[in-house]
C-alpha cells in the first residue's frame, strides 16, 4: 500500500505529487519500494518538514546560513539558461530568506560502479555567471580524466551546479549545493574512508566559487534532530528515519 512508503507525518499526496512531477517513475516502476531506494529516503526525510519548514534542522557546515528556511521542497527542477532539453533535478530545495539550497541526497549509489564523467559540449556555453571558474576548471578536468573519482558522481554534482547558478539568480538567493550521503552498514568502512577523501577533494577544488559546496552525512545532519533545541516530533522522525533507512 501507498501508505506504507512513507513514515508517520510525511505528506504523502504531496510527496506523490512531487515524484510524479519529476518523471523518475520511482513509484509506478517500484523502485521506490525497494529497500535500498536512496528517493525513499530523501522523500521520507524532507518530506516530512514540507508543511513545518520552520522545524528543519540547520545543515553541519553551513550554521553561517541564515536559519530557519522559509520552505522545503522534494524534487524541484533547477532549469538551465535555455529551453528545451533535459535538466537536472535536485532531491530536495530549501529555500531561506538569503539562500538556495539544492541538496543532492545519496545512499548506496556511489558504492555500486565506478564513475566515468560525461559532460555534453552544451555546458561550454558562457552562460553560468561569474565566480564558476572553480566549475568550470572542474568541468575541464573531467573530461580530461572521467574516471578521476572512483565513487563521487562529481560530473552529476557539475550539472547540479550549473542549474543551481541559474536557478538561484531566477529566485534572488545565493546558491548552494549540498551533498548529504549515508554511509550504509554493509558498505566497508574502507570505501566510505576513500569516498570522503573524494568529497574533501572536490571540496577544494571547488572553493571560492559562487555556487558554494558543502557535505555531511545523513549520520551528521540526524544527530541535530535531537538535543534541547529540537522538538519530540522532530527527534521521533529522525528515530523512525534511522529504523527504515538505517543511514
Amino acid at each position: 500500500m501507498m501508505s506504507e512508503l512513507f513514515l508517520p507525518g510525511v505528506p504523502a499526496d504531496l510527496v506523490r505529487l512531487s515524484l510524479d512531477r519529476a518523471g523518475g517513475n520511482e513509484l509506478a516502476s517500484g523502485k521506490f519500494a525497494s529497500p535500498e531506494s536512496s528517493a525513499a529516503l530523501a522523500a521520507n526525510g524532507f518530506g516530512w518538514f514540507i508543511e513545518r519548514p520552520n522545524l528543519l534542522p540547520a545543515f553541519p557546515g553551513l550554521d553561517d546560513i541564515e536559519w530557519p528556511p522559509a520552505s522545503v521542497e522534494i524534487e524541484r527542477k533547477m532549469r538551465f539558461p535555455w529551453q528545451g532539453g533535459r535538466h537536472p533535478w535536485l532531491d530536495a530545495a530549501v529555500v531561506t530568506e538569503t539562500h538556495l539550497i539544492g541538496v543532492e541526497s545519496k545512499r548506496y549509489e556511489p558504492f555500486r560502479d565506478r564513475k566515468q564523467a560525461v559532460l555534453a559540449q552544451a555546458y561550454d556555453r558562457d552562460v553560468w555567471g561569474e565566480a564558476m571558474e572553480p566549475w568550470l576548471a572542474i568541468r575541464d578536468s573531467l573530461r580530461g580524466n572521467p574516471r578521476s573519482y572512483r565513487y563521487l558522481d562529481a560530473a552529476q554534482l557539475v550539472k547540479h551546479a550549473f542549474g543551481l547558478s541559474t536557478e538561484a539568480k531566477r529566485v534572488s538567493r545565493s546558491p548552494i549545493l549540498l551533498y548529504l550521503y549515508a554511509e550504509p552498514e554493509r558498505v566497508p568502512a574502507s570505501a566510505c574512508s576513500e569516498h570522503r577523501a573524494e568529497i574533501d577533494r572536490f571540496s577544494a577544488a571547488v572553493r571560492g566559487a559562487r555556487v558554494r559546496f558543502a557535505a555531511t552525512s545523513w549520520a551528521e545532519w540526524l544527530a541535530r534532530f535531537v538535543g534541547p533545541e529540537a522538538t519530540p516530533a522532530v527527534s521521533a522522525h529522525a528515530q523512525a528515519l534511522r529504523l527504515k533507512f538505517q543511514p
